[in-house]
């Protein structure tokens, strides 16, 4: 077969760049452990924003319930861990294959529902998850949470997994947009009855996108569990801490586009680090307690000047400073 010369290459000029960057990074930060930390971080939700932008951003399943994928993940991981000794990092395998047998049996349920509906089943379910797995201690500990002690002392592992990772996420779900089902699921974001009436298996489509999405969510707890070394179900259940945080993710970043996730999550860390940090020191300590409000102006922002996110919206943004840059030269 002759290859179509008109067809973008899978990958970019631009992407082999970001990735020879994220290569390069955890070197460049060598003298400080810390900022090696949060580079992680951010990769962590380079994932599971990634994940939540395929099922909301791309196929129009507004999810505020990931933190279900991403708790069964961590727990996938440490349970077998806290009853037979087996090493967390075999979540790698167990944690997305968890995920996403929970986002199959909810999706029996939830895909009855539509709109508001939708989002509200999915945020029900982590909250029910949420109370089982802090009930539960003969099978989780229950809020004692279940503790591991880390690997490696060096951060270096644990960045190159959370890269490939990462990596495989967004190229997975670009590799999937590309093809007849990211068309589908388009449809199915724009108009679900429409979709259905062309002859579209909507119910089948929309799992193929969950399966995805919940895979990524899976791998990024069970990726947590292994670096943190401790969960209970209060952190990795959290609406506010994993849920909503993965949302504003995709929001600020850019809903459904490929790169927009990655650049939330880089956003949402440093300004969440900045304040959690008073500035590193410099600014009072009082200013570490007001992220949360932050978070909620920058949302706002968004929605008003920029509904499409920062990526969404690049060419809009370019053109007001490439206008503001004129209008300074004529002065």
């Amino acid at each position: 077969m002759k290859k179509d010369k008109n067809k973008p290459a899978f990958i970019t000029k631009i992407e082999l760049i970001i990735i020879a960057v994220a290569i390069v990074l955890p070197f460049v930060f060598n003298f400080s452990p810390y900022f090696q930390g949060l580079l992680i971080f951010v990769l962590i939700w380079v994932i599971l924003g990634t994940s939540w932008n395929l099922l909301a951003g791309y196929t129009g399943l507004v999810s505020f319930g990931h933190a279900a994928y991403f708790g069964i993940g961590a727990y996938a991981a440490a349970l077998p861990y806290y009853h037979y000794h087996i090493s967390p990092w075999w979540g790698l395998l167990t944690g997305g294959i968890a995920a996403v047998i929970l986002g199959y049996l909810l999706g029996i349920v939830v895909f009855r529902l539509r709109g508001p509906y939708f989002a509200l089943g999915t945020l029900a379910t982590a909250e029910i998850l949420r109370i089982i797995f802090g009930e539960e201690e003969w099978l989780t500990n229950g809020h004692s949470g279940i503790l591991y002690m880390t690997t490696w002392v060096s951060k270096y592992p644990y960045y190159f997994t959370a890269l490939i990772l990462a990596l495989g996420a967004v190229f997975s779900v670009k590799f999937v947009m590309r093809t007849k089902a990211g068309f589908y699921f388009l449809s199915i974001r724009e108009d679900e009855d429409a979709a259905q009436a062309l002859g579209i298996n909507t119910k089948k489509y929309k799992n193929i996108s969950t399966v995805i999405s919940t895979f990524w969510a899976g791998m990024a707890g069970a990726f947590y569990m292994i670096y943190m070394g401790f969960i209970d179900p209060e952190v990795v259940f959290a609406l506010h801490n994993i849920s909503i945080i993965t949302i504003l993710v995709g929001i600020i970043g850019g809903v459904g586009t490929i790169w927009g996730p990655a650049l939330g999550a880089v956003v949402m860390v440093l300004v969440q680090e900045f304040f959690r940090s008073s500035f590193f020191g410099l600014a009072p300590s009082w200013i570490s307690g007001m992220h949360a409000l932050v978070f909620g102006l920058l949302v706002i922002f968004t929605i008003l000047y920029m509904a499409g996110g920062i990526l969404g919206d690049w060419d809009l943004i370019r053109k007001k400073l490439s206008f503001l840059r004129k209008a300074e030269v004529s002065e």
